[in-house]
């Protein structure tokens, strides 16, 4: 059975984007047909950490959702464009399917003004896992709490929150939780982000649990090679024996076991 992963975040920056690439690539080397939906609409971006160019895209979400085509032609498989630190191709046995979302301004705006039908974007999940035969989904949500966000939440089987070290991150993290619990999402995941280095792992885990009620599935610390990456690739390919890919396999472990 397809296991639907939604990964959020209540504010922006948390590095949410960065975390859904490296977690479904990593999903993907166990051999897993994975797929990625950005459904960051009004912000959208995970595409370029795939290295997969605008002038690509053939079609977008926005053109599915606008009834232009099918959701599986809006489908990329990017695997083969991934690669790891010396540039050689990147040897991933599963396969990486994406579904970007369009960074034109205009088709931002017609957005922003019309909105879209949140009924066809469910349709639209399942559609593309049944196209593509998909073990997993990852679905990229945009930032905060507004409907296509919480049907994304509502139908997965595992919701992903990411959040920073941050009393504000902190404080609309435990609104996301609460909304999550009440749509009876089986499985919750806490992840933070971008701690800094002198922050003491057993305590944040304790802070978390007692904050929410919930484990810590995962901690990554700041560090220098992500920021000199700058999205221009998959992490955990170009550093695979960093501590930060080491929590990603980590919390890959997690995912793949609730498969089972």
């Amino acid at each position: 059975m397809t296991q639907i992963i939604s990964i959020h975040s209540f504010r922006g920056g948390t590095g949410k984007s960065n975390l859904t690439a490296n977690l479904s690539v990593a999903v993907a080397q166990q051999g897993k047909r994975v797929g990625i939906v950005d459904t960051d609409i009004q912000s959208p971006g995970i595409h370029v950490i795939f290295g997969l160019d605008e002038d690509e895209f053939t079609y977008s979400l926005n053109d599915y959702l606008w009834g232009k085509c099918p959701v599986e032609d809006t489908a990329y498989e990017v695997g083969n464009n991934l690669v790891d630190g010396s540039g050689a191709p990147a040897n991933i046995e599963g396969s990486v399917y994406l579904v970007p979302s369009s960074i034109k301004a205009g088709e931002i705006a017609k957005i922003l003004r019309q909105g879209f039908d949140v009924g066809l974007l469910n349709d639209g999940f399942h559609d593309l896992i049944d196209a593509l035969d998909l073990d997993f989904l990852f679905i990229d949500t945009h930032p905060g709490l507004n409907e296509e966000t919480l049907l994304s939440i509502a139908i997965s089987d595992a919701a992903i929150i990411v959040l920073r070290p941050d009393r504000q991150d902190f404080m609309g993290t435990a609104v996301t939780l609460e909304v999550s619990r009440k749509l009876n999402v089986p499985n919750l995941m806490l992840l933070l982000n971008k701690a800094s280095q002198s922050f003491d792992r057993s305590s944040l885990a304790k802070q978390v649990t007692t904050l929410y009620g919930a484990p810590m599935a995962g901690l990554f610390y700041e560090n220098d090679e992500m920021l000199r990456l700058a999205s221009s690739g998959v992490f955990c390919l170009h550093y695979p024996d960093h501590p930060f890919t080491q929590e990603v396999h980590q919390v890959m472990q997690q995912l793949i076991q609730g498969e089972s």
